[in-house]
């Protein structure tokens, strides 16, 4: 809604009057604020009446009039929203419609915008659809924790659904064409008119008791809201969310839609969609199976080499290791070693000869009889030396001598004499020095053995 601020007229001049303020409104602000003013009064509406004046042009949008037996209203619904209609329109067709009050502002008419259109009928069961949803709904029914998982390849399937319609062939011929080996019950009910929705309620209940299966099918073809509504009812619904077993719901074809699809643990598209989600593809597995085999025999392929090049590692580790073969290594190693202690041996001999030989040299030079001859040799040329040093001296001092006088002559005599005396008394006190004097006259050792105590 347009708001307009309210300010007070100018004023005059000084000492003059003011002029009347008046708050004149054009057609198109007056037509913008009363369709603002109509677009926020009233919300979006449902509008059950009977169509006339329908008119379909180019744009693709729909043009008619709304009208009971006392009004009529002008109704537009745009092309965005007539792309959603499942039935065709037509004039004297009395219809459930949502629409918004609204006003065309170049020609100031007032009119409907339709977002939603569908037949009457079918809008009551609509909305108990809608209330039964919300109702659902809010008691936890379409929780996504309670789902429960479908078997990777159930031991059985069961299926609830007419014996003698297309559901049940289109399920058949999905399930041999994609996985033959699986069993299937058939649950036989009524899947639309009187008591079509109990019995449908009592074989899930039977079938979950029984336990015959491990996954169930709940199906049908496609079909108006009508004929879907048995898969609508409370009962059926209840006994779907209350079944222990994995459930499939496979009602109608797109966009079909029903209770059972939100309390179920899987909702497909069509009977045949829900085949197969229920079993694998049998030739996607044996395809799986053909690269599983191969991966297989390759593993296998590979650790047999694997094991071969082991076992051969393995046999020659112990043939390396074979007592015959560590004997004769060792035999080896015990001549190599014998022919290096002979080498050895010899070779030690002989230093150990040359040493002796050198040590018996050396002790041959340091022998007493050697250094007794050599000493006697040194003395010996000492002594020939000596008596001639005394002779040549004795010679010397004669000739001296006798060039002296008689009185120099006695006084050396005289010395000499007392140097003899003086010899001989040093000789006298040596030889009682001597050892070998000690060694003439005799001598005793004195022991002490301590061992006799």
């Amino acid at each position: 809604m347009a708001l307009t601020t309210f300010q007070p007229p100018p004023k005059g001049s000084a000492g003059e009057p003011a002029k009347p303020w008046r708050d004149i409104y054009s057609v198109s602000r007056l037509n913008r604020e009363v369709r603002g003013l109509l677009e926020a009064g009233f919300p979006p509406l449902w509008i059950e009446a009977e169509i006339s004046n329908l008119a379909r042009p180019a744009s693709g949008h729909l043009y008619f009039s709304l009208k009971d037996k006392k009004s009529q209203a002008r109704c537009a619904m745009f092309r965005s929203s007539s792309y959603n209609l499942r039935f065709e329109p037509a004039n004297g067709q009395q219809v459930l419609v949502q629409a918004r009050v609204n006003l065309y502002e170049p020609r100031g008419e007032f009119q409907l915008v339709v977002e939603h259109m569908e037949p009457a009928g079918t809008g009551a069961l609509q909305r108990a659809f809608e209330q039964l949803k919300a109702k659902l709904e809010a008691e936890g029914l379409f929780a996504a924790a309670d789902k429960k998982l479908l078997p990777d390849i159930p031991r059985c399937i069961g299926v609830i659904t007419s014996p003698t319609g297309a559901a049940i062939r289109d399920i058949l011929s999905v399930l041999k064409r994609r996985f033959p080996a699986i069993p299937v019950i058939l649950y036989p009910v009524p899947v639309q008119g009187e008591g079509a929705a109990q019995k449908i309620a009592n074989a899930i209940i039977s079938a979950d008791a029984r336990r015959d299966c491990d996954l169930l099918i709940v199906a049908r073809g496609g079909g108006s809201l009508e004929d879907l509504w048995a898969f609508n009812e409370e009962v059926v619904a209840r006994a779907v969310h209350a079944c222990g077993l994995p459930v499939i719901s496979g009602v109608g074809h797109e966009p079909d839609t029903t209770i059972t699809d939100f309390c179920a643990d899987l909702r497909s598209a069509t009977p045949s969609a829900a085949a197969e989600a229920a079993v694998p593809d049998r030739e996607q597995w044996l395809s799986q199976f053909a690269i599983a085999e191969r991966s297989m025999a390759a593993t296998i392929d590979r650790q047999l080499r694997t094991l071969q090049q082991q076992n051969d590692q393995l046999a020659l580790r112990l043939e390396r290791q074979h007592p015959r073969r560590q004997l004769g290594a060792l035999a080896q190693q015990l001549n190599a070693l014998r022919q290096r202690a002979s080498v050895a041996t010899r070779r030690r001999l002989a230093l150990e000869q040359q040493h002796y030989h050198n040590l018996h040299r050396r002790l041959a030079l340091h022998h007493p009889a050697t250094a007794i001859g050599q000493t006697r040799s040194q003395l010996v040329g000492l002594e020939q030396r000596l008596q001639r040093a005394q002779q040549q001296r004795l010679e010397n001092i004669s000739a001296r001598l006798t060039a002296l006088p008689p009185r120099l002559l006695r006084s050396w005599q005289l010395q000499q004499r007392e140097a003899t005396a003086k010899l001989v008394s040093c000789s006298h006190q040596l030889n009682a020095l001597s050892p070998l004097a000690t060694v003439a006259r005799g001598y005793g050792i004195a022991r002490h053995n301590r061992a006799s105590y």
